[in-house]
């Protein structure tokens, strides 16, 4: 018992200092005003949009970009329909809008042919025949505001950066448990912030990217990335990062948020978690794997405190007094991050969700290391 005591105060002590620091780094982040910059209208974009059976999801997105107040003639929006069994290629195809173009990917490969990483292979087809400048990706189930595009260029044409990460967040979150998968991402999106101010480490979401075209070719795209199924956007950004250490930047601006959906099922989440926990022995960022064993492991002890708990009641009182150590810290460095994306009506739910929260990590860390999971009906190791 006194050692896991020990273990766990340790490792209370080191995530206390994680969490400030975080805190601090996003505090210390300065928000973007597009309203500030002038525009020079001279950044040709190419925005991709990998898409497998998005019949459904396509429309909002698609106008939503006819709506974007950067001029149509500067941006070009290319969806790479991934086999879909759907009506997806043919909406694109006759959607009504001159820079709207379709690349089907069984053009170019056979349906047999076997990947592990079909969107990578998405997006790279799409930039070998993209002729902007700059590439900006997102996801199927997505939508922005009218300054998206603007504000990505703007901050672009400001800082001249190699590699842009922007701030994804959830929305129509109409129960409990995606009001917690919302905290639980807005979370990450406050550390991917934090990380890219403090210099601790490179994160990113592949729903809201930009980088250069020549930056991506430089580094040879997804060449040494290509075999895992997952990492089109974070192994990406470390291979441009390690090329361009002071290229890569986070753009925090409401104008830039592109809105996404969450899952509606425990299953489904999970599968999403695990694909994302797959790739964490894989980032060359050390700095990153570091912090992931050390809150994994962080969530691991607090689970098995619980359990000895239940046969100790002497631990009790220490296992209540290490929760709400862990609860004011998280929500001292998630009001802030709640305010820049307009919930912190979510903050209530933070508590209740505890118990949730630690054990999806234990779980979906475990599973994706020595687990397997479905992503858009294909099973992946």
């Amino acid at each position: 018992m006194n050692a896991l005591l020990i273990i766990t105060l340790g490792l209370a002590f080191l995530y206390g200092i994680l969490m400030l620091s975080y805190s601090y780094g996003w505090r210390r982040l300065k928000t973007f005003n597009p309203a500030a910059h002038a525009y020079t209208f001279s950044t040709k974009v190419s925005v991709i949009i990998p898409a497998r059976d998005e019949e459904k999801n396509l429309p909002p997105l698609l106008e939503a970009l006819q709506q974007q107040s950067y001029p149509a003639n500067l941006f070009e929006v290319i969806v790479v329909d991934d086999f879909s069994d759907d009506g997806t290629p043919d909406f694109v195809k006759y959607f009504p809008a001159s820079n709207v173009r379709l690349i089907r990917m069984s053009d170019h490969i056979s349906k047999t042919q076997r990947l592990n990483s079909y969107k990578k292979k998405a997006i790279e087809l799409a930039i070998s025949q993209a002729s902007g400048h700059l590439i900006v990706t997102t996801d199927a189930d997505c939508v922005m505001g009218p300054k998206w595009l603007e504000t990505i260029v703007k901050f672009y044409e400001t800082y001249h950066p190699r590699f842009i990460a922007a701030p994804v967040a959830y929305h129509h979150e109409d129960d409990f448990f995606k009001k917690l998968q919302s905290l639980d991402f807005m979370t990450m999106q406050g550390i991917t912030g934090s990380v890219a101010y403090l210099q601790t480490g490179t994160m990113c979401n592949g729903a809201n990217l930009a980088y250069e075209k020549t930056a991506f070719e430089e580094v040879g795209g997804f060449t040494g990335i290509d075999m895992i199924a997952s990492g089109d956007d974070m192994l990406l950004m470390y291979k441009i990062y390690h090329a361009y250490p002071d290229g890569v930047m986070y753009l925090k601006s409401r104008d830039a948020i592109v809105r996404t959906l969450p899952v509606d099922t425990v299953s489904g989440f999970m599968q999403q978690r695990i694909r994302w926990s797959s790739k964490a022995d894989k980032y060359e960022d050390k700095r990153i794997t570091r912090v992931l064993v050390l809150v994994y492991i962080w969530n691991v002890i607090l689970v098995l405190l619980a359990l000895v708990a239940i046969f100790n009641p002497l631990l009790w009182p220490w296992l209540l007094g290490i929760l709400v150590y862990k609860v004011v810290l998280e929500l001292f460095f998630l009001a802030p991050v709640a305010a820049f994306f307009n919930k912190l009506n979510l903050l209530a739910w933070f508590v209740p969700g505890q118990p949730f929260h630690i054990v999806y990590v234990v779980a979906a860390g475990w599973l994706g290391k020595f687990g397997s999971y479905e992503w858009k009906g294909r099973q992946v190791k």
